[in-house]
C-alpha cells in the first residue's frame, strides 16, 4: 500500500491544485484561488502566488434552467456550472464577463437563458466539440487555470430516497423533502476526460466541496476513475464544508453526515482534512434561511475526529443578503495551512 505523504511535494514551479464541484460553491472558490495562480510577469517561486496550475473539475448533471433547456433541445451538455468556473477565473471579471453572465428578460426563445450558455452551445456546434468550445471561450475570457468537465457522456443523476422511491435527474431531486438514501448515475458506463484524471495524478492539493453534497460533489465522485484516481493520490485532500443545509438534500445534516455520506457513496477514502466555518450567522439572515428550510451546518467536532478527519475551523462567512464562503480568507486559509507547510 502506498504510503501517504504528509505534505505536497515543493515544485520549483510552485503547486498545483484541483478542485471539484458544480454551482456557486465551485465558483466562489475559484474565484479566491485565481489570485493566487503565478503569472508569467512573477517570480516562478513566487510565495505570495504559489499556484502554478489551477484545475478545476465540473459536474455536468445540471438539468434545470438554461443549461436544461439547451441540454435538450440541443443534445449538449449543460454549460452553465462551466461557464460560472470560467467567470470566476477570468482575468478581472469586467465587461466580457459580464457580458457571458447576461441573462435575457424577453423575446420569444431566448428569455431565461444565458448568453454565456448560448456562446458555449454555439461553439460547441460550430467546433464540434464541446471541451474546444471551453477552450476557446476560457482565451477569449483569459482564465487563469484550465476547466473540464467531469465528463462528456449525456448522464444523469438517480435518487433512492428513504420512502423507497426513484427520483431521477437533478432538478426533480433537489425539489423532494424526502431525504436521500442513495444516489447514482444513470449509466454505468462514464468515462471521464482523460486530462481531468491527469490533472487529479498530478496534484499537490485536492479540493472538493463548497457545494451541494449530492447535485455537485458526490456526481464527481461516482465515476470510478475519478474516485479512484483521488484515492491513489499522494496530495493532501481537503473538503470545505457547506455553510449551511440544503431543503431537498442535506436537511438535517450536522458536517458528519455530510462526511459519512460521501464514504456511503465512494468504496475508498478520498478525504483527509475537512475545512469548516466557526463564524455564527447574523440572527436575522439566519432566520430568513431557516424559513427557506435551511440552517448553518452544525460542526460535530467529535464524530469528526472519530471518522479520521483532521479538521480546521475559521470565519470564513461572508454576508451580503446572501450567505457565501469569504473567497479571500479562505484562500489565504488553503494558503498559509497546505501551500506553505
Amino acid at each position: 500500500m502506498k504510503k501517504r505523504a504528509s505534505q505536497p511535494k515543493t515544485l520549483s514551479r510552485g503547486f498545483r491544485v484541483v478542485a471539484l464541484g458544480g454551482g456557486t460553491g465551485l465558483s466562489t472558490l475559484l474565484r479566491g484561488l485565481k489570485e493566487l495562480v503565478i503569472r508569467r510577469t512573477d517570480e516562478l517561486a513566487s510565495t505570495e502566488r504559489p499556484i502554478a496550475d489551477l484545475a478545476a473539475i465540473v459536474t455536468v448533471t445540471d438539468d434545470g434552467g438554461s443549461s436544461g433547456r439547451l441540454r435538450r433541445e440541443n443534445r449538449i451538455l449543460p454549460p452553465g456550472d462551466i461557464r460560472n468556473c470560467m467567470v470566476a477565473l477570468s482575468k478581472d471579471e469586467a465587461l466580457l464577463a459580464r457580458l457571458f453572465q447576461y441573462r435575457f428578460h424577453a423575446g420569444r426563445g431566448l428569455i431565461g437563458h444565458n448568453f454565456g450558455n448560448l456562446f458555449l452551445a454555439a461553439l460547441t456546434h460550430v467546433t464540434g466539440d464541446f471541451t474546444k468550445a471551453i477552450r476557446v471561450s476560457s482565451k477569449v475570457l483569459a482564465i487563469r487555470g484550465r476547466i473540464f468537465p467531469s465528463t462528456l457522456s449525456n448522464v444523469h443523476l438517480v435518487a433512492t430516497l428513504e420512502n423507497g422511491r426513484t427520483v431521477h435527474g437533478e432538478t426533480r431531486i433537489t425539489a423532494s423533502r424526502t431525504p436521500i438514501k442513495k444516489l447514482k448515475l444513470s449509466s454505468r458506463r462514464v468515462r471521464p476526460l482523460s486530462g481531468a484524471v491527469e490533472a487529479i495524478k498530478q496534484a499537490d492539493l485536492i479540493l472538493l466541496g463548497p457545494g451541494s453534497l449530492y447535485t455537485s460533489i458526490l456526481p464527481n465522485l461516482l465515476i470510478p476513475e475519478i474516485a479512484s484516481a483521488i484515492a491513489k493520490s499522494n496530495a493532501l485532500r481537503v473538503y470545505v464544508a457547506n455553510l449551511m443545509t440544503q431543503p431537498g438534500e442535506t436537511a438535517g445534516y450536522a458536517l458528519a453526515d455530510h462526511l459519512r455520506a460521501i464514504q456511503k457513496h465512494v468504496p475508498r477514502r478520498v478525504i483527509d482534512w475537512v475545512i469548516a466555518n466557526r463564524q455564527a450567522v447574523s440572527p436575522e439572515v439566519a432566520r430568513r434561511y431557516r424559513g427557506q428550510g435551511a440552517e448553518p451546518v452544525a460542526i460535530d467536532l467529535p464524530a469528526l475526529q472519530k471518522l479520521g478527519f483532521r479538521v480546521i475551523l475559521d470565519n470564513l462567512l461572508e454576508e451580503h443578503g446572501v450567505i457565501r464562503h469569504n473567497t479571500r480568507r479562505l484562500s489565504r486559509l488553503l494558503l498559509e495551512e497546505f501551500l506553505h507547510r
